[in-house]
């Protein structure tokens, strides 16, 4: 172990900036394939961010294994996951916000109401409903829809009677106790180190976000195939599949994070007084299981 007073400090390293530029170019990509569905870019951007983060994180794994982490060190992590947290809050604060504008400011105003009302015939038939099936340009110019619309039922309440068909409520309940879960594993880990339940509860953890992941991806299928609510179905399309795709894809990142603790933990890496490594992991995820009751709320019921 470092020495009581020091402070290590890890060796200079391109990992950072071969993540910025990766997540730089996944960006450009998935935009590309929204323009003209080129994927290449977004395959490779991707490609070139996990295997980064898979060296970064060996690196930072092999040296706690050496002893090398001190007090400091470690305090160091916890301001750089907490802050890291916290622009995760703002990045979907952005999307919620967007979601928050269009249904409370834009529509009402473009339907009539606050400075739209100067001039209520501007858009002449259109009606401020959400979600959102015509844009007002179509309303105008007394177009039908040029996609096939979101069916007003996707996603909503079905009625007491058909509640256990629908999909959202069953993701509410899987991270719900996905929560629960790795919370026990924790206390398993830290309240005597009994490492046979820490592995128990840690594996169920990672069991449900695969679930979840699966039932997103059955309900991205019904919207596509059998709703014709697509990323091209005007603001509604656009807010859905951004608010719940970004969601999606932090809980596959959240999974593999607790995937990797689980190997760690089989290889015997984890005491009772050292784990710091799967605390940063379930912080993540219970971040993640908040944001998913926001968006169950304000997507899916409101």
């Amino acid at each position: 172990m470092a020495s009581e007073g020091t402070y290590y400090v890890p060796e200079q390293s391109r990992f950072p900036i071969i993540v910025g530029l990766a997540l730089g170019l996944s960006a450009y990509g998935a935009g590309q394939m929204m323009i003209d569905g080129n994927a290449t870019a977004l395959i490779l951007g991707m490609a070139v961010f996990w295997v980064t983060l898979a060296c970064w994180w060996n690196t930072v794994i092999s040296e706690h294994m050496q002893g090398l982490t001190d007090t400091q060190l470690k305090r160091s992590y916890v301001w750089g996951i907490g802050w890291f947290i916290f622009s995760e809050v703002m990045f979907f604060a952005a999307f919620f916000g967007a979601l928050f504008y269009v249904r409370t400011v834009a529509l009402p105003t473009l339907g009539g109401w606050g400075m739209g009302a100067e001039n209520p015939e501007a858009w002449g038939g259109f009606e401020a409903e959400w979600p959102l099936m015509t844009t007002p340009d179509q309303s105008l110019n007394g177009e039908e829809a040029a996609m096939l619309g979101p069916k007003k039922e996707f996603g909503a309440f079905p009625g007491w009677a058909q509640l256990y068909h629908w999909l959202p409520l069953w993701g509410t309940i899987i991270l719900m106790s996905s929560s629960w879960t790795v919370h026990l594993a924790h206390h398993h880990i830290k309240h005597g180190d009994r490492r046979a339940l820490f592995n128990f509860w840690l594996g169920l953890t990672v069991l449900l976000g695969a679930t979840f992941l699966g039932l997103q991806a059955y309900e991205y299928y019904e919207a596509y195939a059998h709703y014709g609510l697509t990323l091209q179905s005007g603001i509604y399309g656009t807010t859905f599949f951004m608010l719940t795709g970004f969601h999606g894809f932090h809980v596959a990142m959240g999974t593999i994070m607790l995937a990797i603790q689980l190997a760690r933990s089989l290889k015997g890496h984890f005491r009772q007084d050292d784990h710091f490594g799967f605390e940063m992991a379930s912080w993540y995820w219970h971040f993640v299981d908040v944001v998913w009751v926001m968006l169950f709320f304000f997507v899916y019921i409101l």
